[in-house]
């Protein structure tokens, strides 16, 4: 995904805080708050897969919860993605 602006969210842990890491100039970091997971864009797909793929729902084995998610990813339209993602605050880092 070279060609693409990445956006990546990291909460406050300090393993998100490296001084080293050397960052491609197409990746935007940016930290949220503590304690606010409900900034953090991924935790919205992860509520949006539970409810399409794992509500109320026992698995026999790994493999079944694999697969069960795979199934469900597929399941995420861009249009989805972007309407669970597009926040104010993140368009405005851009």
């Amino acid at each position: 995904y070279k060609e693409d602006i990445i956006l990546l969210v990291c909460d406050g842990a300090i393993w998100h805080k490296s001084k080293t890491l050397k960052i491609p100039q197409n990746i935007k970091i940016t930290h949220i708050p503590p304690y606010t997971p409900e900034m953090n864009p991924i935790e919205q797909i992860w509520k949006q897969i539970r409810q399409m793929g794992f509500k109320n729902e026992v698995f026999r084995t790994l493999n079944e919860v694999v697969d069960r998610l795979c199934d469900t990813i597929n399941l995420l339209t861009k249009d989805m993605v972007k309407s669970i993602t597009r926040r104010e605050w993140i368009k405005s880092i851009f």
